[in-house]
Protein backbone atom coordinates (compact mmCIF):
# COMPACT_ATOMS: atom_id res chain seq x y z
CA UNK A 1 0.00 0.00 0.00
CA UNK A 2 2.85 2.49 0.65
CA UNK A 3 4.53 1.92 -3.10
CA UNK A 4 1.27 2.74 -4.34
CA UNK A 5 0.90 5.91 -2.30
CA UNK A 6 4.57 6.63 -3.39
CA UNK A 7 3.69 5.64 -7.25
CA UNK A 8 0.84 8.02 -7.04
CA UNK A 9 2.99 11.14 -5.58
CA UNK A 10 2.04 13.24 -2.61
CA UNK A 11 -2.16 13.94 -3.34
CA UNK A 12 -2.45 10.38 -3.73
CA UNK A 13 -0.79 9.98 -0.26
CA UNK A 14 -3.08 12.39 1.09
CA UNK A 15 -5.57 10.56 -0.32
CA UNK A 16 -5.05 7.30 1.11
CA UNK A 17 -4.30 8.47 4.45
CA UNK A 18 -7.89 10.35 4.62
CA UNK A 19 -9.23 7.37 3.54
CA UNK A 20 -7.07 5.19 6.46
CA UNK A 21 -8.21 8.22 8.91
CA UNK A 22 -11.50 8.23 7.70
CA UNK A 23 -11.74 4.31 8.27
CA UNK A 24 -11.14 4.93 11.79
CA UNK A 25 -14.04 7.51 12.64
CA UNK A 26 -17.00 6.50 14.09
CA UNK A 27 -20.58 8.52 12.80
CA UNK A 28 -23.18 8.62 15.40
CA UNK A 29 -26.42 6.65 14.38
CA UNK A 30 -28.54 9.59 15.89
CA UNK A 31 -27.91 13.10 16.09
CA UNK A 32 -28.17 14.31 19.49
CA UNK A 33 -31.46 16.22 20.62
CA UNK A 34 -30.33 20.32 21.79
CA UNK A 35 -30.86 20.36 25.31
CA UNK A 36 -30.81 16.86 25.92
CA UNK A 37 -28.91 15.40 28.63
CA UNK A 38 -25.15 13.45 27.56
CA UNK A 39 -25.68 10.17 27.36
CA UNK A 40 -24.08 8.01 30.20
CA UNK A 41 -22.06 5.25 30.08
CA UNK A 42 -23.28 2.13 30.60
CA UNK A 43 -21.67 0.73 33.84
CA UNK A 44 -18.64 -1.34 34.13
CA UNK A 45 -18.71 -3.50 37.29
CA UNK A 46 -15.02 -3.66 38.60
CA UNK A 47 -13.14 -7.26 38.01
CA UNK A 48 -12.33 -9.26 40.50
CA UNK A 49 -8.56 -10.25 40.68
CA UNK A 50 -8.04 -13.77 39.24
CA UNK A 51 -5.48 -15.14 41.71
CA UNK A 52 -3.77 -18.40 40.42
CA UNK A 53 -2.98 -20.21 43.67
CA UNK A 54 -0.56 -22.50 43.97
CA UNK A 55 -2.54 -25.94 44.26
CA UNK A 56 -1.32 -29.76 44.89
CA UNK A 57 -2.41 -31.92 41.81
CA UNK A 58 -3.26 -35.01 44.27
CA UNK A 59 -5.96 -34.38 46.86
CA UNK A 60 -3.78 -37.14 48.75
CA UNK A 61 -0.95 -34.92 49.15
CA UNK A 62 -2.10 -32.86 52.15
CA UNK A 63 -2.14 -36.30 54.14
CA UNK A 64 1.14 -37.65 52.71
CA UNK A 65 2.63 -33.96 53.50
CA UNK A 66 1.43 -34.53 57.21
CA UNK A 67 3.84 -37.97 56.85
CA UNK A 68 6.81 -36.24 55.44
CA UNK A 69 6.63 -33.64 57.71
CA UNK A 70 6.52 -35.94 61.22
CA UNK A 71 9.29 -38.00 59.80
CA UNK A 72 11.27 -34.53 60.11
CA UNK A 73 10.57 -34.33 64.07
CA UNK A 74 13.75 -33.62 65.97
CA UNK A 75 15.93 -32.28 62.56
CA UNK A 76 18.14 -29.14 63.72
CA UNK A 77 17.16 -25.77 62.97
CA UNK A 78 18.68 -23.38 60.54
CA UNK A 79 17.88 -20.01 59.29
CA UNK A 80 17.68 -19.99 55.84
CA UNK A 81 17.46 -23.97 55.99
CA UNK A 82 15.64 -25.70 53.01
CA UNK A 83 17.26 -29.18 53.66
CA UNK A 84 17.24 -31.83 56.72
CA UNK A 85 20.78 -32.66 56.13
CA UNK A 86 21.71 -28.50 56.73
CA UNK A 87 18.60 -27.57 58.74
CA UNK A 88 15.69 -26.38 58.52
CA UNK A 89 13.77 -22.87 59.28
CA UNK A 90 9.44 -22.38 58.82
CA UNK A 91 9.07 -21.87 55.37
CA UNK A 92 12.15 -24.27 54.38
CA UNK A 93 10.25 -26.99 56.07
CA UNK A 94 7.32 -26.56 54.46
CA UNK A 95 8.79 -26.36 50.94
CA UNK A 96 10.92 -29.19 51.64
CA UNK A 97 8.12 -31.20 52.49
CA UNK A 98 5.87 -29.90 49.62
CA UNK A 99 8.62 -30.78 47.18
CA UNK A 100 9.61 -33.90 48.46
CA UNK A 101 5.39 -34.78 47.77
CA UNK A 102 4.51 -32.96 44.32
CA UNK A 103 8.10 -32.38 43.36
CA UNK A 104 6.94 -28.57 42.82
CA UNK A 105 8.61 -25.67 44.82
CA UNK A 106 7.41 -22.73 47.60
CA UNK A 107 9.15 -19.85 47.71
CA UNK A 108 11.51 -20.24 50.93
CA UNK A 109 9.42 -17.01 52.27
CA UNK A 110 6.62 -17.97 54.99
CA UNK A 111 4.84 -14.34 53.78
CA UNK A 112 5.37 -14.97 50.12
CA UNK A 113 3.72 -18.46 50.68
CA UNK A 114 0.99 -16.84 52.02
CA UNK A 115 0.38 -14.99 49.24
CA UNK A 116 0.20 -17.75 46.83
CA UNK A 117 -1.91 -20.35 48.66
CA UNK A 118 -5.25 -20.03 49.11
CA UNK A 119 -6.84 -18.75 52.20
CA UNK A 120 -9.38 -20.51 54.17
CA UNK A 121 -10.83 -19.38 57.98
CA UNK A 122 -8.75 -21.42 60.43
CA UNK A 123 -12.13 -23.06 61.95
CA UNK A 124 -11.78 -25.43 58.09
CA UNK A 125 -8.41 -26.18 58.71
CA UNK A 126 -7.50 -30.00 57.20
CA UNK A 127 -4.78 -31.89 57.94
CA UNK A 128 -1.92 -30.76 55.22
CA UNK A 129 -2.95 -26.90 55.42
CA UNK A 130 -0.65 -24.27 56.08
CA UNK A 131 -0.99 -22.27 59.49
CA UNK A 132 0.43 -18.84 59.91
CA UNK A 133 1.46 -16.60 62.79
CA UNK A 134 2.68 -13.25 63.55
CA UNK A 135 5.30 -13.84 65.76
CA UNK A 136 7.72 -11.10 64.92
CA UNK A 137 5.72 -8.25 64.79
CA UNK A 138 4.83 -9.00 61.12
CA UNK A 139 1.98 -10.72 59.37
CA UNK A 140 3.07 -14.38 58.37
CA UNK A 141 6.28 -14.49 59.64
CA UNK A 142 6.58 -18.19 61.03
CA UNK A 143 4.31 -20.70 59.72
CA UNK A 144 3.33 -24.88 60.09
CA UNK A 145 1.50 -27.70 59.01
CA UNK A 146 -1.19 -28.69 60.31
CA UNK A 147 -1.71 -31.83 61.36
CA UNK A 148 -5.22 -31.89 62.92
CA UNK A 149 -6.96 -32.05 66.44
CA UNK A 150 -5.18 -28.61 67.03
CA UNK A 151 -1.70 -29.19 66.89
CA UNK A 152 0.79 -28.47 64.04
CA UNK A 153 4.32 -29.32 63.02
CA UNK A 154 7.08 -26.60 62.47
CA UNK A 155 10.59 -25.22 62.84
CA UNK A 156 10.98 -23.24 65.67
CA UNK A 157 14.19 -21.13 66.23
CA UNK A 158 13.85 -21.63 69.60
CA UNK A 159 15.43 -25.26 71.06
CA UNK A 160 16.56 -25.28 67.73
CA UNK A 161 14.52 -28.47 66.47
CA UNK A 162 10.98 -29.31 64.26
CA UNK A 163 8.82 -30.20 66.55
CA UNK A 164 4.68 -30.42 67.43
CA UNK A 165 3.12 -27.76 69.35
CA UNK A 166 -0.63 -27.00 69.73
CA UNK A 167 -2.38 -24.55 68.19
CA UNK A 168 -3.85 -22.92 71.67
CA UNK A 169 -1.12 -23.08 73.63
CA UNK A 170 -0.43 -19.67 75.59
CA UNK A 171 2.60 -18.91 72.86
CA UNK A 172 0.54 -19.37 69.30
CA UNK A 173 -2.98 -18.80 70.44
CA UNK A 174 -3.03 -15.23 70.34
CA UNK A 175 -0.38 -15.59 67.41
CA UNK A 176 -2.61 -16.87 64.68
CA UNK A 177 -3.55 -14.43 61.61
CA UNK A 178 -4.28 -17.60 59.08
CA UNK A 179 -4.36 -20.43 57.24
CA UNK A 180 -4.12 -21.71 53.81
CA UNK A 181 -4.89 -24.87 51.52
CA UNK A 182 -2.43 -26.22 48.83
CA UNK A 183 -6.14 -27.95 47.75
CA UNK A 184 -8.44 -26.20 44.92
CA UNK A 185 -11.08 -26.70 46.54
CA UNK A 186 -12.57 -26.75 50.15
Amino acid sequence: MMAAACRAGRPGLLLILTLLLAACSSVPTTAPVVGSPAPTPAPSLPEEPRIDYFALDNPLHPREMVMVALGLLDTGYAFGGRNPEAGLDCSGMVSYVVEQVSGRRLPHNASKIAEITRPIPVSSLQPGDLIFFNTMNRRHSHMGIYLGEGKFVHAPSSRGRVRVERMDSPYFAPRVDGARTLLTTG
